[in-house]
């Protein structure tokens, strides 16, 4: 006897948005939820290239080597981020989470990054499989906030860690024994964000699994339904023992049969192919990988026949003749190298934004907060309207020690917090129009990071002040 997977899913708007910026994706041996988030720097884009590469991993891969195939789809997936990004500006900001699983048969490998998230049911008991990439559940982790304080928390929603297309986009992996009877439920925050675990736990237990889907989704709408929502509801079992793969008709997904099903935006936007393959050629490759049996990869192409060594390179040449060439060479060849990192890492610098200090404003720089020796790292790229006397304290020791933001479009995201947060705690009305400046060197910041306010930033642990995040 061996182990196959039952599922049914389930994406939708919601009660509130536009459009579905959720993407997921379901087969007999692959689950994926990906949440995409940048509105109109398309979100849905986002999520929809994750679930286009993840779904193409290969089924093939057993143990271990599944998330050496997972993680290797997830950094793909944020590499063709980054390039659409590249050759559309407009582009920058988008970003999703991703939480995905290849089933072997016997184990789950399983990779995350965001707070989408994977739970497991078994034996009654519901347990949370991914840890969520958040600025709140950082405060929960350091003891600052409750569980229940983080759900209402109204920075909730602020990410430290998504695939924007940016460096350091690294999903968590992990390795699951599964056993019959185990039930597994992949959702975005549409659900998890506003139904607590213990109502997910006693909705995900009814006896039928698509009861069990459909009382999730009604249990989100009754809560506002105010965020897409994508659900995913599989069940483990036990099946008759065959080859490698041949469990693939034991998938089941309500009115589209035993296929595999592709969710949301991911169904509905078109995705280019990976970058360096055309269309045709992508599509080639996906069905050539089809045809290959079960637990076989694919034969390498061919290698070119190595052309006749020139034996003449092999004489024997005078000494003297060649004393500093190798020197010489080599210490260019070092210069070549140090300098292209030197030039890669000041590019990354230009792709940098944080928010400082400007005089008595608050303004946003691009760079990074921290300058080397004789080498300014940072210029001032637009002052704001909005004075840092005028903050809570709180707020303002965490805009003098800078708020390090992966974009300008995050670093724009946390003026208005820190807007809401004047308005919020009764220290009067911000002003609300950025003023361009010209650029120039940043000014001396504090030397210790703090937790950015922004999506996609990261934070560092500070000691409490008397006008925290919620004054």
């Amino acid at each position: 006897m061996s182990l196959a997977l039952r599922v049914v899913s389930h994406s939708e708007i919601g009660l509130v948005r536009k459009n579905n910026q959720d993407s997921g994706f379901t087969s007999s041996h692959l689950l994926v939820v990906a949440d995409g988030m940048g509105g109109a720097a398309a979100g849905d884009l986002a999520s929809a290239v994750a679930v286009d590469t993840l779904m193409r991993v290969d089924e093939s891969a057993t143990g271990a080597a599944m998330l050496d195939v997972m993680s290797g789809a997830v950094d793909e997936a944020n590499d063709r981020i980054a390039d659409l990004i590249a050759d559309d500006v407009s582009l920058d900001g988008m970003g999703t989470t991703v939480t995905a699983a290849l089933f072997d048969g016997t184990d789950l490998g399983l990779v995350h990054i965001g707070d989408s998230r994977a739970y497991l049911l078994r034996d009654g008991q519901l347990r949370r499989l991914t840890h969520d990439h958040s600025w709140v559940q950082s405060l929960v982790d350091e003891g600052r906030i409750s569980e229940a304080e983080a759900a209402v928390h109204p920075h909730r929603s602020l990410l430290l860690r998504v695939l924007n297309g940016q460096p350091g986009a690294d999903a968590e992996a992990s390795m699951l024994p599964m056993a019959p009877g185990d039930r597994l439920m992949f959702c975005s925050d549409g659900l998890c964000g506003l139904v607590d675990d213990v109502e997910i736990a006693e909705l995900l237990a009814l006896a039928d699994r698509e009861e069990a889907l459909a009382a999730l989704v009604a249990a989100a709408r009754a809560e506002g339904g105010v965020d897409n929502i994508t659900v995913l509801v599989a069940d483990v079992v036990q099946v008759a023992a065959g080859p490698p793969g041949a469990a693939a008709d034991l998938a089941e997904t309500p009115a589209h049969g035993p296929e595999s099903v592709v969710l949301g935006a991911a169904s509905e936007r078109s995705v280019p192919p990976p970058a360096g393959r055309g269309q045709e050629e992508h599509e080639d490759t996906v069905i050539t990988r089809a045809l290959v049996p079960p637990g076989e990869t694919p034969a390498p192409a061919p290698s070119p026949a190595p052309a006749r060594p020139d034996e003449s390179r092999y004489d024997p040449v005078p000494p003297a003749r060649r004393r500093f060439v190798r020197p010489l060479v080599t210490a260019a060849l070092v210069l070549v190298v140090v300098a292209a990192g030197l030039g890669a890492a000041y590019a990354w610098t230009r792709s940098q934004y944080y928010v400082g200090i400007a005089g008595q404003q608050v303004a946003i720089y691009r760079g990074v907060s921290e300058d080397l020796p004789l080498v300014p790292l940072s210029q001032l790229y637009e002052v704001q309207d909005l004075e840092v006397a005028s903050l809570p304290v709180y707020y303002q020791e965490r805009v003098q020690s800078s708020i390090d933001v992966p974009s300008l479009a995050a670093a724009r995201e946390t003026v208005t917090e820190l807007r809401d947060a004047v308005t919020r705690c009764g220290r009067g009305t911000p002003g609300a129009s950025p003023s361009p400046s010209p650029s120039r060197s940043a000014s001396p910041r504090p030397s210790s990071p703090a937790p950015t306010l922004a999506s996609g930033a990261t934070s560092a642990a500070t000691s409490p002040s008397p006008n925290g995040p919620d004054c």
